[in-house]
């Protein structure tokens, strides 16, 4: 199962003098993950570098380190790590040291998987949205199935004949949940797929 982040994370180290701060968080889209690298980046540092995975999407920036040498293992940390749905800022604060390219990718990665190691992980739960077409008569029944079960109201609409019950659940749960429901109703409610 594929994790991301429960809460932000953040982890300072100094590597021959330059002082590197990974700050981390959970993001929905690219939008909030390009709004959470402007949010922790600070301007004043020598350079902010940055990565994000979104499923099959990511991006990364080495911020005027060398190519390669900064977001790239920012990026490989996220993956070795098992996470999905993470942006990470490397903060970096030039010592006078120059560290080389292998010594960045090793700071830059190293700093990058530790804050990420330390920070808390939820699991990623997919779910999906059904449309149930309800006679009035069975709407007490098929409150009840949602009280008892994961599914989650997210929308209601009425008209002439019924109510039209937008659910929200967990795709694993789905199949079991949805056909203890056509039990309880003896098929009378209609269950259609959101895509």
């Amino acid at each position: 199962m594929t994790h991301t982040l429960a809460a932000p994370g953040t982890y300072e180290e100094i590597v021959k003098k330059s002082r590197f701060i990974a700050r981390a968080s959970a993001v929905a889209s690219a939008v909030g993950a390009l709004a959470y690298i402007r949010e922790v980046s600070e301007p004043e540092a020598t350079h902010n570098c940055w990565a994000y995975r979104l499923g099959g999407e990511y991006r990364f920036s080495d911020d005027g380190e060398p190519g390669g040498t900064a977001g790239r293992p920012i990026l490989q940390a996220i993956d070795g790590q098992g996470l999905d749905l993470v942006v990470v800022v490397v903060t970096r604060y030039f010592g006078g040291i120059k560290l080389g390219a292998g010594g960045l990718v090793r700071a830059y990665g190293g700093v990058a998987a530790s804050c990420l190691r330390l920070a808390s992980r939820v699991p990623i739960v997919v779910t999906g949205r059904w449309t149930l077409v309800v006679p009035f008569e069975l709407s007490g029944v098929v409150h009840h199935w949602m009280e008892t079960t994961s599914a989650r109201k997210v929308g209601e609409a009425y008209g002439a004949s019924g109510a039209e019950i937008e659910v929200q659940m967990p795709e694993a749960d789905a199949d079991g949940q949805l056909e203890q429901l056509r039990n309880a109703t003896r098929g009378r409610v209609t269950v259609r797929r959101i895509a």
